[in-house]
């Protein structure tokens, strides 16, 4: 085979040739940062699961679309349809519960608490996929667990929340429908077509908030202002901005820098939520806490993808 007849990469969407000029680890951490504020932007909108998940959907829908048209006709590469709509029924779920979960038990423990998905994709991986967990796994799902409980206030009293079993019970939920979301757009998105798997899941989880609140009478069609003003915030940046830095920064890192820096997000949301919403974890959910993110980062270092 001579060099002309050599197969060439797919060429990068828009946004992944954009974020190519920058270092990744900057892009990174502030990707990380932005999805950070997306629980302090829930709770201070004082809106339901289902109504904050509908709007930072919809308000993301129109920029998505705009830079999914230029991604298809800068890459030509037909993206696949059924399973980021699929992902984006356990984005939707992942949306709507950790949205309830926040006032419940605090904008930083619910974040922490989604680390739960450190166990359940492996396990996804590992039943429909066929991958076997490495002994890192084994090691770190025990230690993870016992985290999780602490910071969750199973065990002591809390003062993040009003309900803060209820609130852990539903981050943890949360995570699992967010491992759903991680696998199915594993295998659905490549830096040719992520910005437009990224608004079919988007478009999916709208849906979700939809069947989940209308029903309920959980879903505000007019929250009004201020309410709507961070609603607003949270699409454009803890949505768009957030989760396309991040696309574009980790197949540019080793598998054990993107782990690490990726701790920024619940680091980042227990820190906003003491400085800028006056949480008050307890001693064990603050020793949790750091269990949890030293099992993440543990996990992290002996992942190879």
């Amino acid at each position: 085979m001579t060099a002309t007849e050599l197969p060439s990469a797919p060429p990068a969407g828009p946004i992944a040739a954009f974020t190519a000029r920058f270092n990744p680890r900057l892009l990174a951490a502030a990707g990380g940062l932005c999805i950070a504020l997306s629980s302090v932007f829930i709770k201070v909108s004082g809106a339901s699961g289902a109504t904050s998940s509908f709007w930072r959907c919809l308000f993301a829908l129109p920029v998505l679309a705009v830079l999914a048209r230029t991604e298809a006709r800068r890459t030509g590469v037909r993206t696949k349809v059924v399973p980021p709509l699929l992902a984006g029924l356990g984005l939707g779920l992942d949306f709507v519960l950790w949205g309830e979960a926040i006032p419940r038990v605090g904008a930083g423990i619910a974040t922490v608490l989604l680390a739960v998905q450190v166990v359940i994709v492996p396990v996804l991986a590992f039943l429909f996929l066929t991958e076997r967990p490495d002994r890192r796994f084994l090691v770190t799902a025990p230690v993870l667990i016992a985290g999780i409980v602490l910071a969750g206030g199973f065990i002591g009293a809390t003062m993040t929340g009003p309900d803060p079993l209820l609130g852990a019970l539903a981050a943890l939920a949360a995570g699992a429908g967010y491992s759903v979301y991680l696998l199915l757009i594993r295998l659905s998105s490549g830096p040719s077509t992520q910005v437009r798997s990224l608004l079919l899941a988007t478009l999916s989880a709208g849906a979700v908030a939809v069947a989940l609140g209308v029903p309920f009478g959980r879903l505000d069609f007019a929250p009004g202002w201020p309410a709507l003003g961070w609603l607003v915030a949270l699409s454009l940046i803890g949505q768009v901005a957030g989760w396309l830095l991040i696309a574009g920064a980790l197949p540019r890192m080793p598998s054990a820098t993107g782990a690490a820096l990726m701790l920024l997000q619940p680091v980042g949301a227990v820190v906003f939520g003491i400085v800028l919403l006056g949480e008050q974890p307890s001693v064990l959910q603050l020793v949790g806490c750091a269990v949890v993110l030293a099992a993440v980062c543990f996990a992290g270092r002996g992942a190879r993808r």
